[in-house]
């Protein structure tokens, strides 16, 4: 089979005006990033038809370090609904230079399910991502700046809490020390970045529903803490406006396509570990606006980026998802039921079914939702039958849909059993509200472990000093009503990335908290996660090279 970006290229691209015009949006409502990628106006988004559209959101059973291939599945699932006469668009994040260059090599789907220019959508696509680093660093460099030329008039800050931010994985940068040097060169002070998708700019640009709103949630940044324990915020350093110019462009949805010609909005980036993990609003209003079934994906598995689109997208912007699709493989299944190396083909099945715990804990969180669930096996080459009829009969106990897909290998025909599946499940039980795991006026801490305890499955949550601290100030500024963001590993429900399966009898613990004006959420940061990954002993750019004028090592 050739290579992604051989099948890539390979495909013929239709141009993007015909893309906005097979679903309703016409010329003056997009600008062209060349032939095959645009931006969109705001103004195409219209409420009422975003209230009749069916939202299906796939997300996954805990992840393997390769990824579970929710997003390859979301491409085929779409193409596959439009070839049985249903309207689809998708709704997708775009991808970060961080894991493109470290562990993933790219974003954008694979085999003969994904989005293309994919080239282009994995590096810069239209600058979205570095708009999003200029305006958090000029916000930087403007703190720096007010403190600067005002320090001989005695203002200072107690605690200075904005960091920058770069798209790269660089764990040097975690921890700096910042203004060394003369006296003109700055104040010396501790710092550190963080990866652009951990930005809070990114998590308000894709919680923001208008160009107003973004500046408004701008304004409420806070950036510091002055020595009477008030916020300072980038209302008071009065450059709101100037950070809002800067993202002028990167608030409207980026229009692409599939290999079939499905259309594919591409918008936003948290990673689902350190932030909220969905694309944006926006984006998301905009694909049900011209479509009968908006498909869109959240990051890692459904304990993380599922809950975060429920319990924050969905409360925000008031969407409600038709259905879920969890998506599994064989191999997530066995590894989470503790395979060994050299085990036989019996050994790997008595491996998977263990693994089932993993899935039906996440099943069981998203009927918790209230959402009717279908569970989709992504396949591989070397999955046999009697593995895939024991998923498909163990789906059937549990009572929810079943349907293996094959869209790496086959695109869109890979996916139509799925497909029919979920159009026939949202026919007979689609949700119509979602049950939230907290209310708003549950304090943060009642927040942080209905969520631990609810879904994750741990005993407990335990409190670190620094956490207290926070909470206290939380309380005094009157956030306590803002929904939590759990920065925690992908890779298990508890905070310990090697304990895979189902943990039991486990603790949270919650070492600090930040607080986002802008996106207005509270992150609880569990155990050891960090908001700049590092990179690995051998990092994906090692394989990505330009030969004979075309990029080669994208995947």
């Amino acid at each position: 089979m050739k290579s992604d970006i051989e099948i890539a290229r390979s495909c013929k691209l239709h141009r993007i005006e015909e893309i906005a015009s097979s679903i309703g949006i016409d010329n003056d409502s997009i600008e062209q990033y060349g032939k095959h990628i645009a931006k969109v106006k705001l103004d195409v988004i219209d409420e009422k038809k975003v209230a009749k559209s069916h939202l299906v959101l796939v997300s996954s059973i805990s992840p393997t370090k390769a990824g579970i291939g929710k997003t390859t599945v979301s491409i085929g699932l779409s193409m596959a609904l439009n070839s049985m006469g249903k309207k689809s668009v998708l709704a997708l994040r775009e991808p970060s230079l961080g894991p493109c260059f470290g562990m993933k090599g790219g974003a954008a789907g694979g085999g003969y399910s994904q989005v293309v220019p994919m080239e282009k959508i994995n590096l810069h696509f239209t600058g979205d991502f570095h708009a999003i680093t200029s305006a958090n660093n000029t916000i930087a460099a403007l703190l720096d700046n007010y403190i600067f030329q005002r320090r001989k008039e005695g203002f200072r800050l107690k605690q200075i809490l904005w960091r920058r931010v770069i798209d790269v994985n660089d764990r040097s940068l975690r921890s700096i020390v910042s203004g060394l040097g003369s006296s003109v060169d700055g104040i010396p002070e501790q710092t550190g970045f963080d990866i652009t998708p951990a930005s809070e700019i990114m998590a308000a640009l894709c919680l923001a529903d208008s160009l107003d709103d973004l500046r408004r949630r701008i304004e409420n940044i806070v950036l510091g803490i002055t020595f009477d324990d008030k916020p300072f915020t980038v209302k008071q350093l009065g450059v709101a406006g100037a950070i809002t110019v800067l993202l002028l462009d990167a608030i409207k949805p980026n229009l692409v396509q599939t290999l079939e010609g499905t259309a594919a909005f591409i918008h936003g980036g948290p990673f689902a570990n350190i932030a909220h993990g969905c694309n944006s609003v926006l984006a998301t209003k905009m694909a049900m606006t011209v479509s009968d079934y908006a498909i869109t994906e959240a990051g890692f598995g459904a304990d993380l980026g599922a809950e975060k689109f429920m319990d924050i997208k969905c409360r925000k912007a008031g969407l409600h998802p038709s259905a879920t699709v969890l998506v599994a493989t064989l191999r997530g299944l066995r590894l989470h039921g503790g395979i060994k190396e050299g085990a036989t083909p019996q050994e790997a099945t008595q491996a998977m079914i263990k693994g089932f715990e993993n899935l039906d804990k996440h099943v069981k969180n998203m009927q918790a939702f209230g959402q009717p669930v279908i569970v989709t096996l992504n396949r591989y080459g070397d999955d046999s039958q009697e593995d895939i009829s024991l998923l498909a009969k163990h789906c059937k106990e549990l009572g929810v849909g079943f349907a293996a897909n094959d869209v790496f290998a086959k695109g869109g025909n890979g996916a139509k059993e799925l497909a029919q599946v979920l159009v026939d499940t949202i026919e007979r039980q689609g949700a119509k509200k979602v049950n939230f795991v907290y209310d708003d006026n549950d304090t943060i801490t009642e927040k942080i472990e209905k969520v631990c305890k609810n879904i994750y499955g741990a005993k407990a949550i335990v409190m670190g000093k620094n956490a207290k601290k926070k909470l206290e100030r939380i309380k005094s500024w009157g956030m306590e009503s803002l929904p939590v963001c759990i920065a925690k590993t992908q890779y298990s429900f508890s905070e310990d990335p090697t304990r895979y399966g189902v943990a039991k009898d486990f603790e949270i613990n919650i070492r600090d908290l930040v607080i986002n004006g802008a996106s207005e959420m509270i992150v609880a940061i569990a155990g050891d996660i960090m908001r700049m990954p590092g990179l690995p002993k051998v990092p994906q750019a090692q394989h990505i090279d330009l030969i004979n004028s075309e990029i080669e090592g994208l995947a």
